[in-house]
């Protein structure tokens, strides 16, 4: 073949892939890949003991507000708790450092973890590097309450191990349209908790906030849903109270 002739490739068989799809619940006119592509915890839970700090994970898209949240949980339960944050981003301490910057916690309560690849690979896939930061913070930080274990930003299938933590959290944002909550994904149906974050945003991008906690309900069942907005709630009051329950739940 000539240099500067073009190839031609003659696509003359066909791909049966019907046995790839099958009709998905949500319509007739919908295809679902099979078999679904379902991440397996492969972890076994931790136990609830009384003596040691409540983990709770916080996870959800990038910008949804995840960092902001737990800076401002550390400043709303630091008062009254004993914690420490794990942060994990994939190349960078950018997370940690907004943190430290922002004078939430001393500089040896907070612990950042470089994931290197996909923030769920660290969270639920091989837990072993966030399991080391959680104990090196016990070991020099005792007795503590409570350890927030942030994501980095990740997609709405980004699950924590049941391994590494003992609630999660995951946060989603008005900006991202009132269409995010159907869309599901095990981050929105399964967390224990789920947050709609900037809601003083809705107006600037027509998202229906009825719509969203509609939605929300209907993937989560009985499962809690909180909205908030840390520009008009900086203390997150709403959130900060699901967690001193949940602990004095851990501790009973």
């Amino acid at each position: 073949m000539q240099a500067n002739q073009p190839h031609v490739h003659n696509h003359d068989h066909d791909h049966d892939i019907s046995h790839l799809l099958e009709p998905s619940h949500e319509g007739a006119n919908t295809l679902q890949a099979t078999p679904a592509h379902i991440h397996v915890d492969e972890e076994e839970p931790i136990t609830r003991q009384p003596k040691q700090a409540l983990r709770i994970g916080i996870g959800g898209p990038v910008g949804s507000g995840k960092t902001a949240l737990v800076a401002a949980l550390c400043k709303t339960l630091s008062k009254d708790l004993a914690l420490a944050v794990v942060t994990n981003d994939i190349y960078t301490t950018e997370d940690a450092d907004f943190l430290l910057r922002h004078g939430v916690l001393p500089a040896d309560r907070v612990t950042a973890v470089e994931t290197g690849a996909c923030p769920h690979t660290a969270i639920r896939d091989d837990i072993s590097t966030n399991l080391e930061a959680i104990e090196e913070l016990e070991e020099k930080l005792p007795p503590l309450d409570l350890i927030l274990v942030e994501s980095g930003g990740d997609n709405l299938t980004a699950t924590f191990s049941r391994g590494l933590i003992h609630q999660q959290i995951f946060v989603i944002d008005v900006a991202g349209g009132d269409k995010v909550p159907r869309k599901g994904g095990p981050g929105v149906t399964t967390s224990d908790l789920l947050v709609i974050n900037k809601t003083d945003l809705a107006s600037h991008v027509n998202a229906d906030l009825d719509v969203m906690d509609r939605d929300a309900k209907a993937k989560r069942g009985d499962l809690p849903v909180l909205f908030t907005s840390l520009t008009q709630d900086p203390a997150a009051t709403s959130v900060a109270a699901w967690v001193k329950e949940k602990l004095s739940e851990h501790t009973h």
